[in-house]
């Protein structure tokens, strides 16, 4: 197990997946941070290092909406005191529900209160639900609320992580923004790629390397923001896909982010880049030539859609 915080005058617990830790997991946190005030103790997320799916049913797997570091400080961020990360592999899988409860809940964080969905599984074969715990409780010292949805002011239906992917899949980083309360954000080394955005094209690109599991929005271009280590943030025309100009049969995928009115070296530097709105779609030009010229309308419309000009 990883390290475990010990919070020696207990917590307030929550546990989950909480990828993307988007408006609704926030709203689950702020009553976790409310229960926790009203008992003097810390407040606690029990998550998974990668999602449990990738190993119970790897083929049908969700990609994810944050890497584990962006989602630790999205987790710092709503003010949670400890997080505990638990590396999920197939012993954790087959960990029954009873061991968990014992082992993390009582054990490592010393639960006062946990505060889960009422629909809530965990353990080995989704064996443990909220009955479960409500029964394990009283003897190891904590109580248990099972939250029903919880609304989001201002947003119709569930905010989920596989409404969000969903809306990603269609390309609408706007709506995806909305539920996530924050751009959608990827990350990733910038490599060296083909050498032709800048030699040829004249739009000399960061090619960002993008894990495989993460989510990216629908091929296409967007209007965005490029943020560099240090912190600084650039306008960027970004797109997704596979280069069809070039490569007709589908190159790779990749993720270019052309900064506005920067002048530098980006090589080896990891990045962040954020999706405000979609341009259009990819599209397959006749040559070069042309999609020079489509490129020029695309940084306009960037630089209008971010307010950059």
């Amino acid at each position: 197990m990883a390290a475990c915080p010990v919070p020696v005058t207990g917590s307030v617990v929550t546990i989950g997946a909480y990828d993307g830790v988007h408006l609704g997991h926030r709203a689950v946190i702020d009553e976790v941070r409310a229960r926790a005030s009203t008992l003097g103790v810390p407040t606690a997320v029990v998550t998974f290092d990668r999602h449990p799916a990738a190993v119970v049913r790897p083929t049908s797997a969700p990609r994810l909406l944050t890497d584990t570091d962006q989602k630790l400080e999205l987790l710092a961020d709503a003010g949670v005191d400890y997080t505990l990360v638990l590396h999920f592999d197939e012993e954790r899988s087959h960990e029954s529900a009873e061991d968990f409860v014992n082992e993390v809940l009582a054990g490592c964080l010393r639960a006062r209160l946990v505060v889960v969905g009422e629909d809530f599984h965990f353990g080995r074969n989704r064996g443990g639900n909220v009955e479960l715990l409500r029964r394990m409780g009283p003897n190891l010292g904590f109580e248990v609320e099972g939250l029903t949805l919880v609304p989001v002011p201002g947003v119709e239906g569930p905010v989920s992580s596989t409404a969000i992917r969903r809306t990603l899949v269609e390309g609408d980083v706007v709506t995806a923004a909305r539920l996530l309360g924050r751009p959608h954000e990827v990350r990733g080394a910038v490599e060296r790629g083909d050498g032709r955005g800048g030699n040829v094209l004249g739009f000399p690109t960061a090619n960002v390397a993008v894990p495989n599991e993460i989510q990216l929005p629908a091929d296409g271009i967007y209007a965005g923001w490029y943020e560099r280590p240090d912190g600084s943030t650039h306008a960027a025309a970004i797109s997704i896909g596979r280069r069809p100009t070039f490569y007709p049969e589908g190159g790779p995928l990749m993720v270019e982010a052309y900064l506005l009115d920067f002048d530098g070296d980006l090589y080896g530097e990891r990045a962040a880049v954020r999706f405000a709105s979609r341009l259009r779609g990819e599209e397959r030009f006749e040559s070069a030539d042309a999609l020079v010229a489509q490129m020029n309308k695309d940084v306009e419309a960037a630089r209008a859609a971010l307010g950059s000009a």
